[in-house]
């Protein structure tokens, strides 16, 4: 085999905690080749950030040490390089891509300024010098009008659209080695698909490494050449793609493939009464031009859409970004301005006002998909999964805090912690809170808004299951919102696909999986399960 790109050796990191080192990575060893992907694989908290962070040693040093190990970049070691030497490394020379673009890019910068300063810290070129080559770059990642999107802030991109220019950041200065880390996880399956097949083709243009970490074992079998399995701060298994997933050695990478949703949809029964119906459905949002703000036209986010949700049965509800899955769910819910007929256990919501309104609210709850966001951190877990009982007066602090106990025993939780803070849990366990905080309430239908599309593949195996355990135990309908189609199909009954805010095809999940009709719903498919 080659000589190596990058050689880690015995290398342990640890967090200070005042006088004392938490070490999180123990005695890794780890090469990376010329023109080869590398995946490192493993949960949240296993330690493979760090190890890749510390390729370009981003963490403070106040925070962070490395007692021990080398990190060989040729033949320098990027531990004893010091601040000079570290800028001429760091995208020049070895580039990384983050997870979400949006925290990543600057929001008071345009497209232009954001590459080109990449252009000037390492090349030293002037902004008219920069700028044909910023531009030439967004064509190369595949920028639709990019003469216009140059001059765009982030905001006024698409997710797709922002990773795009994550990536001519990175690459703008052709380095020998990138660093993706989980760059597609937010993204939806078909322009997931459009990213990795873009890396895959500038990797071969560049002639470069690239060291992807990711949780999606199914990105992993389609562009890894080599995966190296991190658990607890420590490299278990290193090996070639394909031997990992036909004869895994270690444990814990046999966990991990086993994680990977393989059911089939479960039996929908058209014969249960419908908790929830919905007929012609509108949500249309102006589009006002000029001083006097008159209406020009419509963005029409969801567009006419009729469906059921069963009692006790899941509705996946699937499509793109844009397609108007999540605007759907909170006019389900009456959290937005909405047209048309929505009936919630015979009660006719579209015809109800706020306060008629509150007391089935809590009968109707929602989870989102980034638990950290909407559990507030200056609140107990106690609290925030009582804060629903106290509103709606529901019993009496003793009555309360029984009830709390009791549903976080049911999500899998200690009910000792109910006294800590969300930042002292893991993205599982904080999704598990959000779960018992609408759980508590004792609700009909749950509207799941991706929420299992931020956790590791095992993470998102046990919450599956635990949805699963407390449909059958309760009866409770779902609304399952996803782009993850593995996901989808191993827990939900029916579906609906939608496309530019109307369905295209709906019906027992069983039948579209098996058999898709519309063009659309077999792109998604033939995308999502080509692996």
């Amino acid at each position: 085999m080659a000589e190596s790109l990058i050689s880690i050796r015995n290398l342990h990191i640890g967090f200070r905690k005042g006088q004392r080192l938490d070490e999180v990575v123990h005695g890794a060893d780890l090469d990376i080749y010329p023109n080869e992907t590398l995946a490192l694989v493993g949960e949240s908290g296993s330690g493979k950030t760090v190890t890749a962070q510390a390729l370009l040693r981003l963490y403070p040093e106040s925070i962070i040490a490395y007692p021990r190990g080398q990190i060989l970049f040729g033949q320098r070691d990027i531990l004893g390089m010091n601040n000079s030497q570290l800028r001429e490394v760091r995208g020049s020379e070895i580039s990384m891509i983050f997870q979400e673009p949006m925290s990543s890019l600057n929001p008071l910068h345009t497209v232009e300024k954001q590459i080109n300063e990449a252009l000037f810290l390492h090349r030293g070129l002037s902004a008219s010098k920069a700028s044909p080559i910023s531009l030439d770059w967004l064509k190369r990642v595949g920028l639709n009008d990019p003469e216009k999107k140059m001059f765009s802030f982030p905001h006024q991109l698409s997710g797709g659209e922002r990773q795009r220019v994550m990536i001519a950041m990175a690459l703008v200065n052709e380095p020998k080695l990138l660093i993706a880390d989980e760059p597609t996880t937010a993204l939806d399956v078909t322009i997931q698909a459009q990213i990795l097949d873009l890396m895959k083709e500038l990797q071969r243009q560049l002639e470069m490494s690239v060291l992807f970490i990711t949780h999606d074992l199914g990105i992993v079998r389609r562009i890894a050449d080599r995966v190296a399995v991190m658990h607890d701060g420590v490299i278990v298994e290193t090996d070639d793609t394909r031997r990992i997933f036909a004869a895994p050695s270690h444990p814990y990478t046999k966990e991990l493939l086993a994680a990977e949703p393989k059911e089939e949809p479960p039996a929908s029964d058209p014969e249960r009464e419908a908790l929830v119906t919905v007929e012609d459905l509108k949500v249309w949002f102006p589009i006002q031009k000029g001083i006097l703000r008159l209406t020009r036209g419509h963005v029409k986010a969801v567009d006419g859409v009729t469906f059921k949700v069963r009692k006790g049965q899941t509705l996946g509800v699937v499509g793109e970004s844009g397609s108007g899955k999540t605007t759907l769910g909170k006019a389900l819910l009456r959290l937005e301005r909405s047209e048309g007929k929505i009936w919630f256990d015979g009660k006719p919501l579209h015809e109800i006002d706020a306060k008629v309104l509150r007391p089935i609210r809590r009968r109707m709850q929602v989870i989102f998909q980034d638990p950290f966001g909407s559990l507030s951190p200056r609140m107990s877990v106690e609290q925030i999964i009582g804060e629903g009982l106290i509103i709606n007066k529901i019993g009496d602090p003793q009555s309360r805090e029984k009830r709390i106990v009791d549903v976080m025993k049911e999500v899998g939780l200690d009910p000792e912690h109910r006294h800590r803070y969300p930042h002292e849990f893991s993205g599982g366990q904080r999704q598990r809170i959000a779960l018992a905080r609408a759980l508590v309430l004792k609700p009909d239908i749950l509207v799941l808004d991706e929420p299992t599309s931020s956790l590791d593949r095992t993470i998102q195996f046990q919450v599956i299951e635990l949805l699963k355990s407390l449909q059958s135990k309760h009866g409770l309908s779902y609304i399952f919102i996803s782009h993850d189609l593995k996901v989808v199909k191993s827990l939900c009954h029916d579906l609906v696909i939608m496309k530019d805010g109307k369905i295209v095809e709906e019906g027992e999940a069983r039948k579209i999986f098996s058999n898709p009709e519309h063009p659309y719903t077999k792109e998604l498919l033939s995308t999502a399960f080509e692996n």
